[in-house]
Protein backbone atom coordinates (compact mmCIF):
# COMPACT_ATOMS: atom_id res chain seq x y z
CA UNK A 1 0.00 0.00 0.00
CA UNK A 2 1.34 3.43 -0.91
CA UNK A 3 1.75 5.75 2.08
CA UNK A 4 -0.39 8.87 2.07
CA UNK A 5 0.89 12.38 1.51
CA UNK A 6 0.56 15.27 3.92
CA UNK A 7 -2.98 16.06 2.74
CA UNK A 8 -4.56 13.86 5.41
CA UNK A 9 -2.63 15.61 8.17
CA UNK A 10 -3.68 18.96 6.71
CA UNK A 11 -7.34 17.93 6.65
CA UNK A 12 -7.13 16.89 10.31
CA UNK A 13 -5.46 20.18 11.23
CA UNK A 14 -8.07 22.31 9.46
CA UNK A 15 -10.88 20.33 11.09
CA UNK A 16 -9.32 21.03 14.50
CA UNK A 17 -9.49 24.74 13.63
CA UNK A 18 -13.26 24.51 13.16
CA UNK A 19 -13.04 24.60 9.36
CA UNK A 20 -15.41 22.44 7.30
CA UNK A 21 -13.11 20.27 5.20
CA UNK A 22 -14.41 18.83 1.95
CA UNK A 23 -12.52 16.88 -0.67
CA UNK A 24 -8.86 16.01 -0.26
CA UNK A 25 -7.04 16.46 -3.57
CA UNK A 26 -3.48 15.88 -4.70
CA UNK A 27 -1.36 18.50 -2.99
CA UNK A 28 -4.13 20.08 -0.95
CA UNK A 29 -7.48 20.15 0.79
CA UNK A 30 -10.72 21.91 -0.23
CA UNK A 31 -12.71 23.64 2.49
CA UNK A 32 -15.75 25.89 2.61
CA UNK A 33 -16.26 29.01 4.67
CA UNK A 34 -16.10 32.79 4.74
CA UNK A 35 -13.24 35.26 4.98
CA UNK A 36 -12.89 34.54 8.70
CA UNK A 37 -12.11 30.89 7.90
CA UNK A 38 -9.55 31.99 5.32
CA UNK A 39 -7.92 34.23 7.92
CA UNK A 40 -7.92 31.45 10.52
CA UNK A 41 -6.33 28.98 8.13
CA UNK A 42 -3.56 31.45 7.26
CA UNK A 43 -2.94 32.36 10.88
CA UNK A 44 -3.03 28.88 12.39
CA UNK A 45 -2.14 26.28 9.75
CA UNK A 46 1.32 24.88 10.38
CA UNK A 47 1.20 22.54 7.36
CA UNK A 48 -0.33 24.51 4.45
CA UNK A 49 1.91 26.28 1.96
CA UNK A 50 -0.78 28.59 0.59
CA UNK A 51 -4.50 29.30 1.03
CA UNK A 52 -6.35 30.22 -2.17
CA UNK A 53 -9.97 31.31 -2.61
CA UNK A 54 -11.95 29.92 -5.54
CA UNK A 55 -13.14 32.97 -7.50
CA UNK A 56 -14.73 31.43 -10.59
CA UNK A 57 -15.12 28.26 -12.64
CA UNK A 58 -16.34 28.31 -16.25
CA UNK A 59 -15.90 26.82 -19.70
CA UNK A 60 -13.63 28.74 -22.10
CA UNK A 61 -12.43 27.41 -25.44
CA UNK A 62 -11.88 30.82 -27.10
CA UNK A 63 -10.34 34.09 -25.92
CA UNK A 64 -13.65 35.85 -26.48
CA UNK A 65 -15.40 33.39 -24.19
CA UNK A 66 -12.61 33.66 -21.59
CA UNK A 67 -12.77 37.45 -21.51
CA UNK A 68 -16.57 37.62 -21.53
CA UNK A 69 -16.91 35.27 -18.56
CA UNK A 70 -13.97 36.75 -16.67
CA UNK A 71 -15.61 40.20 -16.85
CA UNK A 72 -18.42 38.83 -14.64
CA UNK A 73 -15.97 38.29 -11.78
CA UNK A 74 -16.09 40.88 -9.02
CA UNK A 75 -12.36 41.59 -9.12
CA UNK A 76 -12.82 44.52 -6.73
CA UNK A 77 -13.23 42.06 -3.85
CA UNK A 78 -9.60 41.02 -4.20
CA UNK A 79 -7.79 43.92 -5.90
CA UNK A 80 -7.77 47.55 -4.78
CA UNK A 81 -7.69 50.13 -7.61
CA UNK A 82 -4.20 50.46 -9.02
CA UNK A 83 -2.82 47.47 -7.11
CA UNK A 84 -0.49 45.22 -9.17
CA UNK A 85 -1.58 41.69 -10.01
CA UNK A 86 0.16 38.50 -11.03
CA UNK A 87 -1.48 35.68 -12.98
CA UNK A 88 0.04 32.22 -12.71
CA UNK A 89 -1.53 30.36 -15.62
CA UNK A 90 -1.40 26.66 -16.41
CA UNK A 91 -3.01 25.32 -19.61
CA UNK A 92 -3.36 21.60 -20.29
CA UNK A 93 -5.24 19.76 -22.99
CA UNK A 94 -7.17 22.90 -23.92
CA UNK A 95 -7.72 25.03 -26.99
CA UNK A 96 -6.35 27.98 -25.05
CA UNK A 97 -2.75 26.94 -24.55
CA UNK A 98 -0.77 30.20 -24.50
CA UNK A 99 -0.46 31.15 -20.83
CA UNK A 100 0.81 34.70 -21.45
CA UNK A 101 -2.09 35.44 -23.78
CA UNK A 102 -4.55 34.11 -21.20
CA UNK A 103 -3.01 36.36 -18.54
CA UNK A 104 -3.26 39.38 -20.83
CA UNK A 105 -6.98 38.75 -21.48
CA UNK A 106 -7.66 38.29 -17.78
CA UNK A 107 -5.92 41.56 -16.98
CA UNK A 108 -8.11 43.26 -19.57
CA UNK A 109 -11.18 41.63 -17.98
CA UNK A 110 -10.47 43.36 -14.66
CA UNK A 111 -11.79 46.50 -16.32
CA UNK A 112 -8.79 48.63 -15.49
CA UNK A 113 -8.99 48.04 -11.73
CA UNK A 114 -5.63 46.32 -11.55
CA UNK A 115 -2.29 47.84 -12.45
CA UNK A 116 -0.04 46.18 -15.01
CA UNK A 117 1.11 42.71 -13.92
CA UNK A 118 4.46 42.27 -12.23
CA UNK A 119 7.10 39.70 -13.13
CA UNK A 120 6.10 36.07 -12.62
CA UNK A 121 9.05 35.51 -10.26
CA UNK A 122 7.84 38.22 -7.86
CA UNK A 123 7.25 36.18 -4.70
CA UNK A 124 7.38 38.84 -1.98
CA UNK A 125 3.61 39.25 -1.81
CA UNK A 126 3.56 42.80 -3.19
CA UNK A 127 1.24 41.85 -6.06
CA UNK A 128 -2.09 40.03 -5.79
CA UNK A 129 -1.63 36.54 -7.23
CA UNK A 130 -4.37 34.77 -9.13
CA UNK A 131 -3.82 31.08 -9.83
CA UNK A 132 -5.44 30.14 -13.15
CA UNK A 133 -5.82 26.57 -14.42
CA UNK A 134 -7.37 25.65 -17.76
CA UNK A 135 -7.80 21.90 -18.16
CA UNK A 136 -9.93 20.41 -20.95
CA UNK A 137 -11.24 23.95 -21.64
CA UNK A 138 -12.51 24.31 -18.05
CA UNK A 139 -11.10 27.43 -16.41
CA UNK A 140 -10.62 27.78 -12.65
CA UNK A 141 -9.50 31.09 -11.17
CA UNK A 142 -8.39 31.38 -7.53
CA UNK A 143 -7.16 34.36 -5.53
CA UNK A 144 -4.14 33.79 -3.30
CA UNK A 145 -4.93 34.95 0.23
CA UNK A 146 -1.50 34.22 1.71
CA UNK A 147 1.04 36.34 -0.16
CA UNK A 148 4.43 34.90 0.69
CA UNK A 149 4.31 31.13 1.13
CA UNK A 150 3.16 30.15 4.60
CA UNK A 151 6.40 28.39 5.52
CA UNK A 152 7.91 31.88 5.78
CA UNK A 153 6.93 32.39 9.41
CA UNK A 154 9.24 35.36 9.83
CA UNK A 155 11.67 33.91 12.36
CA UNK A 156 14.18 32.15 10.15
CA UNK A 157 16.81 34.58 8.88
CA UNK A 158 19.76 32.31 9.59
CA UNK A 159 19.89 28.93 7.84
CA UNK A 160 22.24 25.97 7.92
CA UNK A 161 23.08 23.55 5.11
CA UNK A 162 20.09 22.02 3.28
CA UNK A 163 17.45 23.98 5.26
CA UNK A 164 14.16 22.29 6.10
CA UNK A 165 10.96 24.18 5.33
CA UNK A 166 9.00 25.16 8.43
CA UNK A 167 5.82 23.55 7.09
CA UNK A 168 7.61 20.25 6.48
CA UNK A 169 9.15 20.33 9.95
CA UNK A 170 5.66 20.83 11.39
CA UNK A 171 4.35 17.96 9.25
CA UNK A 172 7.09 15.70 10.59
CA UNK A 173 6.01 16.53 14.13
CA UNK A 174 2.34 16.00 13.29
CA UNK A 175 3.13 12.75 11.48
CA UNK A 176 5.09 11.46 14.48
CA UNK A 177 2.03 11.98 16.70
CA UNK A 178 4.28 13.69 19.26
CA UNK A 179 2.60 14.74 22.48
CA UNK A 180 3.93 18.09 23.80
CA UNK A 181 3.86 16.65 27.33
CA UNK A 182 6.86 14.42 26.53
CA UNK A 183 10.43 15.45 25.57
CA UNK A 184 11.47 15.98 21.95
CA UNK A 185 15.09 15.81 20.79
CA UNK A 186 16.65 16.76 17.45
CA UNK A 187 20.33 15.67 17.57
CA UNK A 188 21.06 17.05 14.05
CA UNK A 189 19.13 20.28 14.37
CA UNK A 190 20.66 22.37 11.57
CA UNK A 191 18.99 25.79 11.81
CA UNK A 192 16.71 24.50 14.58
CA UNK A 193 13.50 24.40 12.56
CA UNK A 194 12.09 21.17 14.05
CA UNK A 195 12.77 22.24 17.63
CA UNK A 196 11.37 25.73 17.04
CA UNK A 197 8.19 24.41 15.42
CA UNK A 198 7.78 21.97 18.33
CA UNK A 199 8.21 24.78 20.85
CA UNK A 200 5.62 26.90 19.02
CA UNK A 201 3.18 23.97 19.11
CA UNK A 202 3.85 23.35 22.81
CA UNK A 203 3.22 27.01 23.67
CA UNK A 204 0.22 27.39 21.31
CA UNK A 205 1.94 30.11 19.26
CA UNK A 206 0.11 30.74 15.97
CA UNK A 207 2.63 30.24 13.14
CA UNK A 208 1.31 33.25 11.21
CA UNK A 209 1.31 35.70 14.12
CA UNK A 210 4.57 37.40 13.07
CA UNK A 211 3.82 38.07 9.39
CA UNK A 212 1.40 39.73 7.00
CA UNK A 213 -0.92 38.21 4.39
CA UNK A 214 -2.27 39.11 0.97
CA UNK A 215 -5.88 39.24 2.24
CA UNK A 216 -4.96 42.23 4.42
CA UNK A 217 -4.86 44.31 1.22
CA UNK A 218 -8.23 43.11 -0.06
CA UNK A 219 -10.93 45.82 -0.15
CA UNK A 220 -13.27 43.40 1.66
CA UNK A 221 -10.80 42.95 4.54
CA UNK A 222 -12.19 43.89 7.96
CA UNK A 223 -9.25 45.30 9.93
CA UNK A 224 -11.13 45.28 13.23
CA UNK A 225 -12.14 41.62 13.12
CA UNK A 226 -8.66 40.58 12.00
CA UNK A 227 -7.11 42.52 14.88
CA UNK A 228 -9.46 40.72 17.28
CA UNK A 229 -8.43 37.34 15.86
CA UNK A 230 -4.75 38.21 16.24
CA UNK A 231 -5.25 39.49 19.77
CA UNK A 232 -7.12 36.33 20.75
CA UNK A 233 -4.32 34.16 19.32
CA UNK A 234 -1.64 36.09 21.19
CA UNK A 235 -3.63 35.96 24.44
CA UNK A 236 -3.73 32.15 24.18
CA UNK A 237 0.06 31.70 24.16
CA UNK A 238 1.28 29.63 27.11
CA UNK A 239 4.11 30.92 29.28
CA UNK A 240 6.14 27.73 28.77
CA UNK A 241 5.92 24.30 27.22
CA UNK A 242 5.23 21.28 29.46
CA UNK A 243 8.30 19.18 28.53
CA UNK A 244 11.95 19.66 27.49
CA UNK A 245 12.79 20.32 23.83
CA UNK A 246 16.43 19.66 22.99
CA UNK A 247 18.35 20.73 19.87
CA UNK A 248 21.98 19.89 19.22
CA UNK A 249 24.38 19.72 16.30
CA UNK A 250 28.09 19.18 15.88
CA UNK A 251 28.37 22.28 13.64
CA UNK A 252 28.95 25.56 15.47
CA UNK A 253 27.37 27.57 12.65
CA UNK A 254 24.18 25.50 12.90
CA UNK A 255 24.00 26.12 16.64
CA UNK A 256 24.42 29.87 16.13
CA UNK A 257 21.61 29.81 13.54
CA UNK A 258 19.36 27.82 15.89
CA UNK A 259 19.88 30.26 18.76
CA UNK A 260 19.21 33.30 16.54
CA UNK A 261 16.10 31.76 14.94
CA UNK A 262 14.68 30.61 18.28
CA UNK A 263 15.11 34.10 19.71
CA UNK A 264 13.24 35.66 16.77
CA UNK A 265 10.47 33.07 17.19
CA UNK A 266 10.15 33.94 20.87
CA UNK A 267 10.98 30.41 22.06
CA UNK A 268 14.66 30.65 23.01
CA UNK A 269 13.83 29.89 26.66
CA UNK A 270 11.93 26.76 25.60
CA UNK A 271 14.77 24.97 23.79
CA UNK A 272 17.99 23.54 25.24
CA UNK A 273 20.58 24.21 22.52
CA UNK A 274 24.13 22.81 22.56
CA UNK A 275 27.01 21.96 20.23
CA UNK A 276 27.32 18.18 20.43
CA UNK A 277 27.96 15.14 18.29
CA UNK A 278 24.97 12.86 17.66
CA UNK A 279 26.40 10.24 20.01
CA UNK A 280 26.70 12.82 22.79
CA UNK A 281 23.19 14.30 22.53
CA UNK A 282 21.13 14.80 25.68
CA UNK A 283 18.05 12.62 26.03
CA UNK A 284 15.82 13.65 28.98
CA UNK A 285 13.94 11.10 31.04
CA UNK A 286 11.82 8.89 28.72
CA UNK A 287 9.38 8.44 27.17
CA UNK A 288 10.34 10.80 24.38
CA UNK A 289 10.65 11.40 20.65
CA UNK A 290 13.69 11.88 18.43
CA UNK A 291 12.51 13.91 15.44
CA UNK A 292 15.26 14.72 12.97
CA UNK A 293 16.22 15.34 9.34
CA UNK A 294 19.59 13.65 8.70
CA UNK A 295 21.60 14.21 5.53
CA UNK A 296 20.47 12.05 2.60
CA UNK A 297 23.74 11.74 0.68
CA UNK A 298 22.27 13.81 -2.18
CA UNK A 299 22.84 17.37 -1.02
CA UNK A 300 25.04 17.20 2.06
CA UNK A 301 27.69 14.50 2.32
CA UNK A 302 27.88 11.22 0.47
CA UNK A 303 25.88 8.04 1.02
CA UNK A 304 28.97 5.94 1.82
CA UNK A 305 30.09 7.78 4.97
CA UNK A 306 26.45 8.23 5.96
CA UNK A 307 25.99 4.51 6.51
CA UNK A 308 27.88 4.85 9.79
CA UNK A 309 25.71 7.79 10.81
CA UNK A 310 22.48 5.86 10.19
CA UNK A 311 23.84 2.80 11.98
CA UNK A 312 24.74 5.07 14.88
CA UNK A 313 21.20 6.50 14.95
CA UNK A 314 19.83 2.99 15.18
CA UNK A 315 22.13 2.15 18.09
CA UNK A 316 21.13 5.36 19.88
CA UNK A 317 17.44 4.45 19.69
CA UNK A 318 18.16 0.92 20.91
CA UNK A 319 20.82 1.60 23.55
CA UNK A 320 21.28 5.28 24.51
CA UNK A 321 17.64 6.39 24.42
CA UNK A 322 15.51 3.47 25.60
CA UNK A 323 11.90 4.53 25.80
CA UNK A 324 12.31 6.93 22.88
CA UNK A 325 10.73 6.64 19.45
CA UNK A 326 12.18 8.22 16.32
CA UNK A 327 10.69 10.06 13.35
CA UNK A 328 13.01 11.02 10.51
CA UNK A 329 12.94 12.04 6.88
CA UNK A 330 14.59 9.56 4.57
CA UNK A 331 15.39 9.53 0.87
CA UNK A 332 17.39 6.31 0.65
CA UNK A 333 16.09 2.82 1.57
CA UNK A 334 19.66 1.53 1.62
CA UNK A 335 20.59 4.03 4.34
CA UNK A 336 17.39 3.20 6.21
CA UNK A 337 18.48 -0.45 6.37
CA UNK A 338 21.51 0.61 8.40
CA UNK A 339 19.19 1.64 11.25
CA UNK A 340 18.27 -2.00 11.90
CA UNK A 341 14.93 -0.91 13.37
CA UNK A 342 11.35 -1.85 12.65
CA UNK A 343 10.15 1.03 10.45
CA UNK A 344 6.72 2.39 9.63
CA UNK A 345 6.08 4.84 6.79
CA UNK A 346 3.93 7.84 7.78
CA UNK A 347 3.84 9.88 4.56
CA UNK A 348 5.68 10.72 1.36
CA UNK A 349 6.52 14.17 0.01
CA UNK A 350 9.48 16.09 -1.42
CA UNK A 351 12.12 18.22 0.26
CA UNK A 352 14.06 20.57 -1.99
CA UNK A 353 12.89 18.55 -4.99
CA UNK A 354 14.10 15.26 -3.48
CA UNK A 355 11.45 12.54 -2.90
CA UNK A 356 11.44 11.72 0.81
CA UNK A 357 9.29 9.84 3.27
CA UNK A 358 8.74 10.19 7.00
CA UNK A 359 9.63 6.95 8.72
CA UNK A 360 8.81 6.07 12.32
CA UNK A 361 10.74 3.67 14.51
Amino acid sequence: MTAPGIEGLLATELTSLGIAVGETVSGGVIFTGGLAHVQRANLWSRLANRVVVRVAEFHASTFHELERRAKRIDWSRYVAPGHPVRFRVTCRKSKLYHSDAVAARLLKATGGIAAAPVAEDDEDGSAQLFVVRIVHDECTISADSSGELLHRRGYRKAVAKAPLRETLAAAMIAGSDWDPSIPLVDPMCGAGTIAIEAAMIARNIAPGSQRTFAFEKWPAHNVGKWSEMLAQARAGVLDAGPAPIVASDRDAGAIAATIANAERAGVSADIEVSERAVSDANYPQPPGWIVTNPPYGMRVGESGPLRNLYAQLGRIVRDQAPGYRMAMLSADPELESQLKLDLEEAFRTTNGGIPVRLILA
